[in-house]
């Protein structure tokens, strides 16, 4: 009888499933909490459902008995993805996380491997909730009435990204993810930071790269904040404007949000001065976001790995983080100078060990990776770990508004004196690719 119930549940939730936000998932066994949806083993991603997961295999359904929501969860060997048909917006999920009869150990990522939850560790029978909120976006711009107006102009790659399919995928990983359940409830008071800028600051999908603005999540409260990465490789201010980004985001963003505003790399590498449109450009954004009641911050762009002869780091991006420095000067905008802080953070690290933290790997590092990679624009998990806490540094220190915002997973950090790369914690996804990010 109660397996004919979950049947007419699971039946019921797929005819609803367009409009619904708000989801309750039982992982686990054949025994199913009331009012929640049924998750196994075998429940792979079906897009007439809305939910399942990416790939089944390897997938294990464990029942220890008792409370039939946290008695039984499922696990892997291997990184899993769950994922769900949702409606753009902003999300809290609530994970009940750990093994009725063992430990476990989880690390939970978002969409393009946004960092939320990093190694979370039970003891035998413990069973812990976490809390993440997630921002859920795709590609179309709409009036208030919900009809289309206008679409973000993708690029051919964003079309594999997990952050522009019009789902929420949700990525399960470490030595011994055990999963309960997870709940999936609209979001509708946090302040939304939305990250605008290149490859160094998007949400990349591939290992080994990586970037600042997918690992900041960690190190904000959820529930009174969520982060919006818009950013794409290879974006300046005008291509940005040009593939309606940033039309996306003023017909989102709301009064008390953020906008952070990082370029440079590109709009250099085009052949643009800083003369040649930069300027205005960034300081039409900021009048628009405070017109729409929004909160502008620039963030100037962090420094490549070139040292000169005294292994002090070379200015290879003329004078685009002077312009962004001045402008916040002359428009009175909270500045997070990354440019200083990646100069610091780089020199203490040195040429070589500097390279720890860029996209250098011999040959052969990665699947279909028969090319030496030796990148030294594009970051590695470890540097884009290390550059997010300068950015959260440069929030701290200048105690501006989103300092109150800040969890306990940031502790003080200082440049000088970077974190060991031996005890950085990031158990790689599956998602993999020797091809470099665009731009430089």
């Amino acid at each position: 009888m109660k397996n004919w119930i979950s049947l007419l549940t699971v039946l019921f939730c797929a005819t609803i499933f367009a409009q619904q936000t708000t989801f309750k998932f039982d992982f686990g066994g054949s025994r199913v909490e009331n009012g929640f949806i049924p998750i196994n083993s075998t429940s792979k991603f079906d897009r007439k459902i809305g939910y399942g997961f990416m790939d089944i295999s390897g997938l294990k359904s464990v029942d220890n008995g008792g409370n039939a929501l946290t008695g039984d969860f499922i696990t892997s060997d291997k990184p899993f993805y769950f994922s769900v048909a949702i409606p753009e917006g902003n999300y809290d999920i609530t994970l009940n996380l750990g093994d009725s009869k063992g430990t476990s150990e989880t690390t939970v990522r978002v969409e393009n491997r946004r960092l939320m939850l990093n190694d979370i560790k039970t003891k035998k029978g413990e069973i812990i909730e976490k809390q993440i909120t997630v921002h859920v976006k795709d590609s179309i711009i709409r009036n208030q009435n919900g009809a289309q107006i206008g679409i973000v102009k993708l690029k051919p790659r964003e079309r594999k990204y997990l952050h522009w399919d019009n789902l929420l995928t949700i990525e399960f990983n470490d030595k011994a993810p055990k999963v309960c359940s997870v709940i999936i409830q609209p979001n509708k008071i946090a302040k939304t930071i939305y990250l605008t800028g290149d490859s160094t600051v998007v949400d990349a999908q591939y290992e080994p790269w990586a970037s600042w603005g997918q690992m900041l999540p960690y190190f904000f409260v959820p529930n009174e904040v969520v982060i919006a990465n818009y950013a794409e490789s290879g974006e300046t201010l005008k291509a940005f404007e040009d593939r309606h980004r940033i039309d996306k985001i003023w017909n989102k963003i709301r009064k008390g949000d953020y906008l952070f505003i990082q370029f440079g790399h590109n709009d250099q590498k085009a052949g643009n001065s800083t003369k040649s449109g930069y300027r205005k450009r960034l300081k039409e954004w900021i009048s628009k976001a405070r017109e729409l009641g929004a909160i502008p911050v620039l963030v100037t762009s962090m420094n490549r790995r070139v040292f000169d002869e005294n292994n002090k780091i070379v200015n290879t991006l003329d004078d685009f983080p002077v312009a962004m420095r001045e402008i916040a000067k002359e428009e009175n905008v909270d500045l997070i100078d990354l440019n200083a802080l990646s100069k610091t953070l780089f020199e203490a690290m040195g040429p070589e060990k500097a390279k720890k933290a860029f996209v250098h790997y011999p040959a052969n590092a990665y699947p279909n990776q028969p090319a030496a990679l030796a990148d030294d624009t594009h970051f590695n998990t470890y540097g884009a770990y290390e550059l997010a806490k300068c950015v959260v540094k440069s929030i701290v220190d200048q105690n501006l508004s989103l300092k109150k915002y800040i969890s306990k997973n940031y502790k003080s950090f200082n440049p000088n004196q970077p974190d060991d790369i031996e005890k950085f914690h990031w158990p790689e996804s599956v998602f993999m690719e020797s091809l470099k990010p665009d731009g430089n």
